[in-house]
C-alpha cells in the first residue's frame, strides 16, 4: 500500500532514518483506522486517543519491527492497535476485579448502601455464571481462559490444542451469545 505516493517500505526506511515527515504521512493516512479500532475495542474515547498515540510512538521508536513481507503497514498498525486496546481492556478488568475484591461492603453513605452494593455485585456474578453455564462447553472453556485467566487468543489456542483461528471464533461466538443473553434478560426486566 502506498501513502502520499510512496510505498510502505520507503516510508518505513525514512522513519528508521529519523525522517519525521514520513511518520506524519503515515499518521495522516492511518490514524483514523488506529483510533477507530481502539475505540471499538475499548469503547472509550480517551483510551482510544491514548492508544493511537502509543501506536504511532511505538512505530516511530521501532520502525524496524515492521515486517512488510507479512503484510502492509496498514495491517501492521491495525494489529498493534488491536493488541494495545485488548491489553488496556484486560488491565481495566483486572483493576476492577482487584478493587471489587478489596472493597469493603460499608460505604460513606452508611452500611445499608454497602450491603446493597455487595448484594448487587453478588447477583451480577451469579447471573453471569449462570449465563456462562448456558454456553457450549468449547466456547465456555475458551472464554474462561481468555477473560478469567487472562490468556491471549493464541495462548488459548495453545492451551486447548486448537488452531488460533478456531480459538478466535470460539471467543467471538461466546461473546456474541453472552451479549444476546444479557440483552434478552434486560428486555424482560424492563
Amino acid at each position: 500500500m502506498e501513502v502520499s505516493g510512496q510505498p510502505d517500505a520507503v516510508l518505513v526506511a525514512r522513519m528508521a532514518a529519523g525522517d519525521d515527515s514520513a511518520l506524519a504521512a503515515v499518521y495522516d493516512q492511518h490514524a483514523a483506522l488506529v483510533y477507530g479500532l481502539a475505540r471499538r475495542v475499548t469503547r472509550d474515547e480517551h483510551l482510544a486517543r491514548d492508544i493511537t498515540q502509543e501506536v504511532f510512538t511505538y512505530l516511530w521508536e521501532q520502525p524496524g519491527r515492521v515486517d512488510l513481507s507479512r503484510g502492509s503497514l496498514r495491517a501492521y498498525l491495525a494489529v498493534v492497535a488491536h493488541r494495545r486496546a485488548v491489553d488496556q481492556v484486560r488491565r481495566a478488568e483486572r483493576r476492577a476485579r482487584t478493587e471489587a475484591s478489596q472493597a469493603l461492603p460499608e460505604t460513606e453513605e452508611g452500611p445499608e448502601v454497602g450491603v446493597v452494593a455487595a448484594a448487587t455485585h453478588a447477583w451480577r456474578k451469579q447471573r453471569l455464571a449462570a449465563m456462562l453455564q448456558r454456553l457450549p462447553d468449547d466456547q465456555r472453556v475458551a472464554l474462561t481462559l481468555a477473560y478469567y485467566e487472562g490468556l491471549t487468543y493464541t495462548q488459548v489456542a495453545q492451551a486447548l490444542g486448537i488452531p488460533p483461528g478456531t480459538a478466535k471464533s470460539r471467543l467471538r461466538l461466546a461473546l456474541a451469545r453472552l451479549r444476546t443473553m444479557i440483552d434478552d434478560e434486560l428486555r424482560t426486566a424492563i
